[in-house]
């Protein structure tokens, strides 16, 4: 398995990920909600929003998106989940069970659109989590 930090930039993903190539001298790809079978479960005018990206510099990556609102980006508040994909399905399962003991599941373990599934949640300890499985 393989954990992966994603950041939320709440409306500045791309402007975020641009500062970051300068600044790493990295490179992105972006997915954007235009076209995407999210785009019906997303707010009217949501099409230009970076629905999924990675950025890669130096051997290492992270993942971001713009997030489903704007707000403003608040350290305090957090906006970094951590991204677990697991080499096959019960792995996966057990994992999110046992992290979702004494948290909460925002988005139950399903099926996802790119294949495989997906879900979220968040730990006893307030940490929020995305489980990818095959």
């Amino acid at each position: 398995m393989q954990l992966v930090p994603y950041i939320f930039f709440y409306g500045r993903c791309e402007e975020a990920l641009e500062f970051y190539k300068t600044a790493l001298g990295g490179t992105y790809e972006i997915q954007r909600v235009a076209g995407s079978p999210a785009e019906e479960h997303m707010p009217p005018g949501s099409g230009n929003r970076v629905m999924h990206a990675k950025f890669t510099a130096g051997g290492n990556f992270f993942m971001a998106s713009d997030g489903r609102e704007d707000k403003p980006i608040d350290p305090d508040a957090g906006n970094i989940d951590l991204s677990l994909e697991t080499d096959d399905a019960a792995t996966g399962d057990r994992i999110f069970q046992a992290l979702s003991a004494g948290g909460s599941v925002t988005m139950p373990l399903d099926a996802a659109f790119w294949g495989g599934r997906f879900g979220m949640l968040v730990d006893r300890f307030g940490i929020e989590w995305m489980i990818s499985t095959p």
